[in-house]
């Protein structure tokens, strides 16, 4: 078995999608009211008859953008109008590793993290 995206099921795909298009850049394929986009897996946005309005539990799945400058990606996105949810901080001792956390205009959270390495010694 092997991951290749993510669907985010909306009841305004045209908005979600105008995100992340600000987001990514245009997205790969587009039919209708369904985006895709490569952003090293694919995220498929449509919309989906068992969704209505904001996420109610934003943080049970997350997507995850890996940045190497995460101050600047911060930024950028934060004046895209994405709703912060936590500005930039190491998680617990992970001193090497950076994450910021975001809502999309569904409050779907999705997070910035700069690449994993190895902690120095």
């Amino acid at each position: 078995m092997k991951f290749n995206g993510i669907l985010l099921g909306s009841d305004n795909p045209q908005t979600l999608a105008d995100f992340y298009t600000k987001l990514l850049g245009e997205p790969s394929w587009h039919d209708g009211d369904w985006y895709g986009y490569s952003a090293g897996g694919d995220i498929g946005i449509g919309p989906h008859s068992e969704v209505k309005g904001q996420n109610q539990s934003p943080g049970r799945i997350m997507v995850m953008f890996e940045v190497e400058d995460i101050q600047n990606e911060f930024i950028r996105i934060k004046d895209l109008g994405a709703t912060v949810v936590a500005e930039p901080y190491h998680p617990g001792q992970a001193e090497e590793m950076w994450l910021a956390t975001f809502a999309d205009p569904d409050g779907n959270y999705f997070q910035l993290a700069t690449p994993m390495t190895e902690p120095s010694k």
